[in-house]
C-alpha cells in the first residue's frame, strides 16, 4: 500500500517514525519531519497502512473514554476497522 520511490527517505511512511506516540500518550509528528518536503504524502501513506488503523482505533478509544462517542458508535467504529484490518492483510 505504501507508495515508496527511489526519491523518498528511508524513513518514508514508517508510522512508528513519522507518528510516533509521545511520552503523554498523544501521537505527534517530530520536528525534523516538518522540513521534510515528503511530509504530507508521507504520512498520508503511513496512515493508510496497517499501522495507520491502529492510530484510528486509538483515537476511537479515547474518544470514548472522554465521552465524546457512545459505547455504540465505538462498537461501529471498531467493526469496520477491525474488517479494515483483514482487508489489508
Amino acid at each position: 500500500m505504501t507508495i515508496k520511490s527511489e526519491n523518498t527517505p528511508e524513513c518514508f511512511a514508517r508510522l512508528d517514525t513519522v507518528f510516533p506516540m509521545g511520552k503523554d500518550g498523544l501521537r505527534k509528528t517530530p520536528e525534523d519531519c516538518m522540513s521534510c518536503s515528503f511530509k504530507t504524502e508521507c504520512l498520508g501513506n503511513a496512515m493508510k497502512g496497517k499501522g495507520g488503523i491502529q492510530a484510528r482505533e486509538e483515537l476511537v478509544d479515547r474518544a470514548y473514554e472522554s465521552g465524546m462517542i457512545g459505547f455504540f458508535k465505538r462498537w461501529s467504529k471498531k467493526k469496520y476497522l477491525k474488517k479494515e484490518t483483514l482487508k489489508n492483510k
